[in-house]
């Protein structure tokens, strides 16, 4: 049970703002919205696999480094952003498994070099050892 006890000389606006928070930090809010009205159970099903989803990824951005919070969106220029999509995904959200990203880079410099037609450096003709 959340209390807010105002304090002397306190506006109730300030006493009302700090009961606010309370209840946010408690999850009331979130509460009083799930049961507020019902849900189906394929409903139910959905939004916990994106819920598992999305804590998933979370923990895979933690475990990289990278932060949690929200950013603003980066603006790619020209097709770059598009290329990278239409590839396969750098991780897979289910697994949690990140090889893919190397496993791709991998491939990618392989089908280049095999495109190219690139063949192992040899030595220079130049040269002559005695």
């Amino acid at each position: 049970m959340i209390r807010v006890q105002v304090r002397p000389n306190e506006p109730l606006e300030a006493a009302l703002r700090r009961f606010k928070r309370q209840c946010n930090y408690a999850g009331i809010f979130r509460l009083a919205k799930k049961h507020a009205y019902h849900e189906k159970s394929s409903d139910k099903r959905r939004r916990e696999g994106r819920e598992r989803e999305r804590n998933i990824m979370m923990a895979e951005r933690k475990r990289q480094g990278i932060s949690g919070g929200r950013s603003k969106k980066r603006r790619t220029r020209g097709g770059k952003g598009k290329e990278r999509r239409d590839n396969q995904p750098d991780f897979d959200p289910l697994t949690a498994d990140t090889t893919l990203d190397t496993k791709a880079a991998s491939e990618a410099a392989a089908n280049t070099a095999a495109a190219a037609g690139a063949t192992p450096a040899a030595a220079p003709s130049g040269s002559s050892e005695s």
